[in-house]
């Protein structure tokens, strides 16, 4: 009989990390997977990001190693870059569908969201058809086994139960953040992660034309 494979407990650094991954997976494909430059500059974004971080490479290539260990991320290196890169492998370790993956990505980077929230910031990570949808997977990810999120108790005046992941323990964060869908600044550093990628890239071609 199989044993159903429990959660890890996974640090805020780790949640960041892995949570950028997952939705970079699906935004910037063509600079996926990532170099360790682009990974940092997608987990200090200040648009769609709660909290607002400020990690450092080496800060990014210990938690790295620490989801390596815990077999949620591999390297992938060859074709014309010799860079390390970096990919989750949420969907390969847990049974997850790509509308399942877009859900937890969000509760990884911005924190508690509604359904609402989830359906109106989702677009780019998953087009879901209504906020039905969304609350069906919400639904079937609280029953999974193992269960990947859960629905918190409502505040006095909330009209919207708010959900959490359960990768790991959280901290409330008061502060509002923008919807993801396309406001200048999250352009703007969707661009900075993209050319992060590209001077990598570059980098190694120019080394490999020396080397010959």
């Amino acid at each position: 009989m199989e044993t159903t494979k429990s959660l890890p407990n996974l640090s805020a650094e780790e949640q960041r990390i892995l949570g950028a991954l997952i939705e970079k997976s699906r935004t910037t494909p063509d600079y996926y997977p990532m170099t360790l430059n682009s990974l940092t500059a997608a987990c200090n974004q200040k648009s769609a990001r709660n909290p607002v971080v400020n990690y450092d490479e080496e800060t990014v290539t210990l938690t790295l190693n620490q989801l390596k260990i815990k077999g949620l991320i591999s390297t992938a290196t060859g074709g014309s870059s010799r860079a390390t890169k970096y990919k989750h492998n949420l969907a390969i370790v847990y049974p997850i569908i790509p509308s399942e993956l877009a859900i937890i990505s969000l509760l990884l980077l911005r924190g508690p969201l509604t359904p609402g929230e989830i359906n109106s910031n989702s677009g780019r990570l998953y087009e879901f058809e209504s906020i039905e949808e969304v609350l069906e997977q919400l639904q079937k990810l609280a029953t999974d086994e193992p269960a990947f999120v859960k629905q918190l108790p409502k505040k006095p005046g909330q009209k919207e139960a708010r959900f959490i992941h359960l990768l790991g323990d959280y901290v409330e964060h008061t502060e509002e953040i923008p919807a993801l869908v396309a406001t200048p600044q999250h352009d703007l550093e969707e661009r900075i992660v993209k050319l992060e990628q590209e001077v990598e890239e570059l980098k190694e071609l120019v080394n490999l034309l020396m080397d010959k």
